[in-house]
């Protein structure tokens, strides 16, 4: 990927001829549309499944891995959750809610209510415009658009914008206040509705709209008093349009703006999330309950927040190693290698990306340590496999091994299925170990990057595209107002999408970078870092070291809840458990797998919750000792609370049961990093 760049402009993708949000961004030559068009036809088109029901406007690229793509995908209306309210379509309009936040021993809930919408005359709906945090549905009878409603992350508001003069019903009677103001209560919540170009009937039983008139209503916040529901009605009084995304970066800190767009170009209501703090906004003091904790109400037009810049690497820091340890780590590299032919390597992209990963690091362990004749073999029969997956031909011939581009949903697909990345689940968790196996493979071998870069280029775009084009959407996964991705592509679920593995969503993103720095894109590995720095400080806010106190959830109680970690976060609730099991000991790990060498730098922070944040969750996890599943991860995470810490973990790691091994990591490379971590 030559380091070319071009400037476009990226933003909401639309389909009905409104208005364009754009924003400008730098992108590689090797990200332009032609260039990625160029490469999906070489790639040939190849889905693994039929694509489900999907209600999108013509001419939009299938939006899966939103927090919205509930709203798009499967025959089923689901509610979504642009935090702090849940939205759920109906048959005729929409319905909004304010979460009730409620917690047991294993979750903490505020699932979708349905307290106070409006029945616009619909008889279907689909999604017309979007970007990354805003989206709009496009409400139609009798195959005409009748109006639009729009919702975003960060806002508590709906505003619907009428495409004909019409009459619509409020599902609660409104009480007005004047002609285009007034309040409702459903489900015992309070709304605030505020109309332009209409009016609200006398007895609150219809609204009246002109052609562009428009609704927006929000939850009045408790304990607001009358003038302060009025100065709301005020700054929401014009619907959204959209949010545009900005970011820039330094060594110390990588920095996010989203710009909240009204039709009117001013003030809106908007919600930071209680981590992302308040600069630039007018607060007023009130507050929404959510399932994260109490959040601030405010008005301006945009949240500006940052996160700590974690620095990608594919190098443990090996420095302060004695001899005696760079003996052992040769001895157990020597066993390890052994153990690495063609044949070890799965076929699909999760179990095959993670052998790919393992055989990477133990590859830059051999070389480290100057175990040249070890490292030559590795490197041989790694970039043999890579080989293999980098073939843009290969599924015309195989099944296994290859990517194949899904022509409909616009992505591209490991031809061996694996935890539903058929239907684009998890494609960050499997697509990181590749590029990153790939990026160490190719570090200072110009050959390779140009052997490989057609096809690591669709793969990078496929979860990490700068900019939309016809091949792809903007970054797939990730959510700049969540600040983490979302690892459901179809998010056939009531409570909205979900991720798990925060780990694995932080690996994506430095394999991302280590793919860009082999291939000398610095705007792919500028792109990568904040990335990386947004996922990892998700990753700690969220579920490594979260704030359950009473004091960072207001009036919600939340003590029932047992836990110190948090291990899947969905849009309407937060739970400890896994997909795949149910024992102490997943939970845990699968916030910490693959244990990269970025690892230290954002689990070790102080963010990371400190020592005893550390002894607590490991000995919570491993109640009968390491010999279980993740029993590396957990003693290489027990590595980070002190050196003495770590000089302990690295004597049960040298007889640590081989079943307790994960397939992306090896002996050698468990005790590097707790060496590492003990000579410190």
């Amino acid at each position: 990927m030559a380091a070319v760049a071009t400037t476009v402009l990226a933003g909401c993708t639309r389909s009905d001829g409104g208005e364009d949000r754009t924003s400008t961004t730098t992108v590689d030559a090797g990200f332009s549309a032609s260039a990625l068009a160029s490469g999906v036809q070489r790639l040939g088109t190849a889905p693994v499944v039929p694509a489900p029901q999907m209600r999108l406007a013509d001419g939009l690229v299938p939006p899966t891995n939103r927090w919205f793509s509930g709203l798009v995908f499967g025959p089923d209306l689901l509610p979504v959750f642009p935090s702090p309210i849940s939205y759920t379509p109906t048959a005729a309009g929409f319905s909004g809610g304010l979460p009730t936040v409620t917690a047991s021993a294993n979750g903490i809930t505020g699932p979708a209510v349905a307290q106070f919408g409006l029945d616009v005359g619909a008889t279907g709906m689909r999604v017309s415009a979007y970007d990354q945090v805003a989206v709009t549905i496009a409400h139609t009878a009798a195959g005409s658009v009748v109006g639009h409603s729009t919702i975003a992350e960060g806002s508590p508001s709906i505003g619907y914008t009428a495409a004909t003069g019409q009459t619509v019903t409020p599902t609660a009677t409104i009480t007005r206040s004047s002609r285009t103001t007034g309040t409702a209560t459903g489900a015992g919540q309070e709304w605030a509705v505020v109309v332009e170009g209409g009016s609200i009937a006398a007895d609150g039983g219809s609204i009246t709209l002109e052609r562009s008139g428009s609704v927006v209503m929000f939850p009045v916040p408790a304990g607001a008093r009358d003038a302060e529901v009025g100065t709301l009605q005020r700054a929401a009084a014009s619907p959204l349009t959209g949010v545009e995304l900005s970011r820039s970066g330094s060594s110390d800190r990588q920095r996010t703006v989203l710009a909240y767009r009204t039709a009117a170009r001013g003030d809106t209501l908007v919600v930071p999330q209680r981590s992302q703090g308040t600069s630039g906004l007018h607060c007023t003091g009130l507050r929404y309950d959510t399932i994260d904790g109490s959040v601030p109400l405010c008005t301006g037009t945009a949240l500006r927040f940052s996160a700590p810049t974690v620095t990608p690497t594919t190098e443990l820091d090996l420095s302060a190693l004695t001899n005696g340890d760079r003996a052992e780590l040769r001895e157990q590299v020597t066993a390890d290698a052994a153990g690495i032919d063609a044949s070890s390597f799965a076929a699909d992209t999760y179990a095959g990306g993670k052998n790919l990963s393992r055989a990477a690091n133990l590859y830059t362990l051999a070389d480290q340590l100057g175990m040249d004749r070890v490292a030559a073999r590795l490197r041989t029969t790694t970039v043999a496999v890579l080989d293999r997956w980098a073939d843009a031909k290969g599924c015309l011939t195989r099944t296994e091994q290859c990517f194949g581009y899904d022509d409909t949903i616009k992505g591209v697909v490991g031809q061996t299925a694996s935890f539903g990345s058929e239907e684009f689940n998890d494609h960050h968790f499997h697509y990181g170990y590749i590029l990153y196996a790939a990026g160490v493979m190719a570090a200072g071998h110009q050959d390779l990057v140009d052997r490989w870069n057609a096809t690591m280029t669709l793969v990078a775009a496929d979860i990490a595209a700068p900019t939309t084009t016809a091949s792809f959407p903007e970054q797939r996964v990730y959510d700049p107002y969540a600040q983490h991705s979302w690892a459901s592509g179809y998010s056939p679920f009531v409570d909205g999408n979900n991720q798990e593995s925060t780990s694995e969503a932080v690996n994506a993103w430095n394999g991302l970078a280590a793919w860009a720095s082999a291939a000398g894109d610095d705007g792919l590995r500028s792109e990568a870092t904040w990335l990386l720095s947004n996922e990892s400080a998700a990753a700690l806010d969220d579920s490594v070291a979260p704030d359950i106190s009473a004091s960072a959830f207001g009036e919600a109680d939340v003590a029932s809840y047992d836990h110190d970690i948090v291990s899947l976060t969905w849009g309407g609730k937060r739970d400890y458990g896994t997909w795949f099991s149910a024992l102490p000991e997943a939970i845990a790990g699968i916030q910490l797998i693959p244990m990269t060498p970025a690892a230290p730098a954002y689990l070790g922070s102080p963010a990371g919750g400190g020592a005893s944040h550390i002894r607590a969750v490991v000995e919570a996890a491993t109640p009968n000792g390491y010999g279980v599943q993740f029993g590396d991860y957990l003693l290489m995470y027990r590595s980070l609370a002190s050196a003495a810490d770590a000089r302990r973990a690295l004597t049960t790691a040298r007889t640590l049961p081989d079943v307790a091994i994960d397939t992306a990591n090896t002996r050698s490379y468990t005790l590097a990093f707790i060496m590492a971590e003990a000579r410190r």
